[in-house]
């Protein structure tokens, strides 16, 4: 095969996890028979050569699942490949999902091709062959049909005849799904492939798994990685303080491990090396792995876990300079609740330079929360606004960091302000989130700014299972990016941020192959990320609005951008410095221009420097635009560059303010919800 893809992760909730885990542990070693027929087959969730994800147990009201397995540069399996391609067409429109499956020990698992979600047949990157391995595969071309009602392997044998060992016209896909489909068993079930060995290293290194220490080796794993959330007050549903603990819940770790469900760190290895990366390495995952497929012996030696497990601090950074306890809500148990915004007076009678903002005893109804500072002191304390962005919280959220020698400068006096968005969780809680600042001691030499990519314009059609919507922004000046956060709501299937530089050349820099709301952080790149003047960062974004999506509010509604999780938003925020720009040689202007292009960029979903009237789609804003575009279509060529778009945004204004100057009151705009409104105003500098 010739085409190259890279790992990706999966996560699931508590309940799905406790499933997969009572399945997921099978023998490492190849079977002693070829017979699979009827084993077992644990949730997995790997990444195709897109970078977008596949989980097996999302199918789980599928009539059946095929995966076939196969390896690059190899000819078995490029005639495989066009084999699934011929047999989703076959049952295009059935609920049968086909994929592949990449263990190929000589796989290039280093780069991406198209689009998230464009390949005609998805090649999931098996690069630690861990999922090849458990599922039994021996040689490329072997298909598994597997039945989601039992989530055991129907059929084990090649794709058709001309994939057997031994010809046979009788062992094949598609008897076996045409019987699932039927509610039957395959009338054969077993049939041996002709295909080309897969080399998997960890089974002839089986034998030495039980040798792995726990004391040593394990252990040390999991206070390093696991222990800060898995303690007393950590955010961990239980304490792993004991080799006891660890051997219950091996299966559990097994499986959170091999998915990347855990730790909460969900970019994959492609593209960027991250400065705060949680995840462990290949090395300490297939450790963890290959000791609990081994039964998890205790060993000899101390155990280490005990001195490791010590209460999560309530301030992992110190003790803050300042700490806000923000006003005390009462969440209802049920229906919508309108943005909260919050402030207080900040009481400094200096201005200061912020260096990081924490947050602490944020309840599970913060869907998410921003943090910014506004001029005025409200007496009812109410008011918000990101003009002045702090930073920001959500579910699994770390402290909002600044790179050394650069802040965020408060003025003295003002507000700090706080926008609430509260989710019910089935039952009332009172939430009373505290924010912890620390302020620089000395003014620091870098400003930190703060924008972002969006489509305010996204339109996620009814049932659709893969929605692919893209924004971008272009850079006007040289600039180094601390870290970047996508932000999506529960239709969010994937996200991915490229850079395209000015030459043409593209790169990865953020790759998620699931998105899962209940996990959000910022991703700080190791050492600030150079971006040239000219360069465009691409979001691209994958929502799941079918009714297989279980987080979905609505599967038959027309999904547009909001604020409420039944709504959608497509935000990948980004901090960063201008190179040029200090603290005391400040360039506004470069921050204006920047601001300026996100509209276009949100607009222009095909990326080509140009705007037809069907981009501007659901947006109320630019109706005008669409309506008189033949007015401002300088060149005629039926759409709108970057410039014309610009003087239609004058017009557009002129227009607004002509009868105001005649007596006339103004036409009212469309309303803006709270959400979007403070999301816009901080992208695009807009107040209005």
């Amino acid at each position: 095969m010739k085409r190259s893809h890279k790992l990706g992760l999966f996560a699931a909730g508590a309940i799905s996890v406790l499933a997969a885990a009572a399945v997921a542990t099978v023998a490492t070693a190849a079977p002693t028979a070829t017979k699979l027929v009827g084993s077992k087959v644990g949730n997995f969730m790997l990444a195709d050569q897109t970078g977008m994800g596949h989980e097996l147990y999302y199918y789980k009201n599928f009539d059946a699942v095929v995966v076939v397995s196969s390896a690059q540069g190899d000819k078995v399996s490029d005639k495989a490949e066009a084999a699934v391609a011929k047999l989703q067409q076959q049952y295009k429109g059935k609920r049968v999902h086909f994929m592949m499956l990449d263990s190929g020990a000589k796989s290039d698992f280093t780069k991406f091709e198209g689009r998230p979600g464009s390949a005609d047949v998805a090649v999931l990157s098996d690069n630690l062959q861990l999922v090849g391995q458990k599922l039994g595969v021996e040689k490329t071309g072997e298909a598994f049909v597997i039945n989601p009602k039992t989530w055991t392997v129907s059929y084990h044998g090649p794709i058709d005849a001309s994939f057997a060992e031994k010809k046979t016209d009788k062992a094949s896909v598609s008897a076996a799904v045409d019987a699932l489909i039927a509610g039957q068993s395959p009338a054969i079930t077993e049939a041996k492939v002709n295909g080309s060995k897969i080399d998997f290293a960890a089974r002839k290194q089986a034998a030495t798994f039980t040798k792995i220490s726990y004391s040593k080796d394990v252990a040390p794993i999991l206070a390093n990685k696991c222990v800060a959330c898995h303690t007393e007050g950590g955010m961990g549903p239980f304490k792993m303080n004991s080799y006891e603990v660890v051997k219950g819940f091996a299966p559990m770790i097994s499986e959170a491990l091999v998915s990347k469900r855990m730790p909460p760190y969900h970019s994959d290895d492609h593209g960027s090396k991250w400065g705060d990366d949680m995840r462990l390495t290949d090395g300490e995952l297939k450790t963890v792995v290959n000791w609990i497929d081994a039964g998890a012996p205790r060993g000899e030696g101390e155990d280490p876990l005990p001195t490791a497990a010590k209460p999560a601090p309530k301030w992992p950074m110190g003790q803050p300079d300042m700490i806000k306890t923000i006003e005390a809500f009462d969440v209802p148990a049920s229906g919508i609740v309108d943005y909260q915004a919050r402030s207080q007076a900040t009481g400094l009678t200096e201005g200061k330079w912020l260096k990081a903002v924490a947050w602490a005893n944020a309840t599970p109804t913060v869907h998410h929360a921003l943090a910014g500072w506004i001029p005025n002191v409200d007496p009812k304390g109410r008011g918000f606004s990101w003009n002045v962005a702090l930073g920001g919280y959500g579910p699994g959220g770390v402290p909002n960091l600044t790179p050394d020698n650069t802040g965020i400068f408060l003025p003295p006096g003002g507000s700090f302000a706080w926008q609430m968005h509260y989710t019910p969780v089935g039952k009332p809680v009172t939430d009373k989130t505290e924010v912890g600042y620390y302020f620089y001691k000395e003014e620091p030499k870098y400003l930190l700014r703060q924008a972002s990519i969006t489509d305010f314009s996204l339109e996620i059609p009814a049932g659709e299972q893969r929605h692919l919507e893209t924004a971008y922004i272009e850079i006007p000046q040289d600039m180094q990016i601390f870290g970047t956060q996508p932000h999506c709501h529960s239709r969010c299937y994937s996200t991915k941020l490229r850079i395209r530089y000015p030459d043409g050349k593209e790169k990865v820099l953020l790759n998620q192959p699931r998105y899962f709301f209940e996990w959000q952080r910022e991703y700080h790149f190791d050492g600030m990320l150079d971006v040239p003047k000219g360069s465009l960062l691409i979001a691209d974004y994958v929502y799941d609005n079918s009714t297989d999506n279980t987080f979905n509010p609505d599967p038959k509604k027309l999904v547009t951008f909001g604020e409420q999780t039944s709504e959608e938003m497509l935000f990948t925020f980004f901090r960063f410095r201008f190179k040029g720009e200090t603290v005391k040689d400040r360039h506004d202007d470069w921050f204006q221009e920047l601001q300026g292009n996100v509209v276009f960029g949100a607009l222009d979903d095909n990326i080509d420097g140009k705007l037809v009237p069907a981009e501007f789609r659901n947006d109320p804003r630019f109706k005008s635009v669409v309506q008189f575009l033949p007015m401002v279509d300088a060149d005629k060529d039926g759409a709108l560059s970057k410039a014309e778009m610009a003087n239609a945004t004058k017009m557009m204004a002129t227009m607004r303010a002509r009868p105001a100057a005649a007596g006339a009151a103004p036409a009212a705009a469309p309303k803006e919800d709270a959400g979007a409104a403070a999301m816009r105003q901080a992208a695009t500098g807009e107040t209005h």
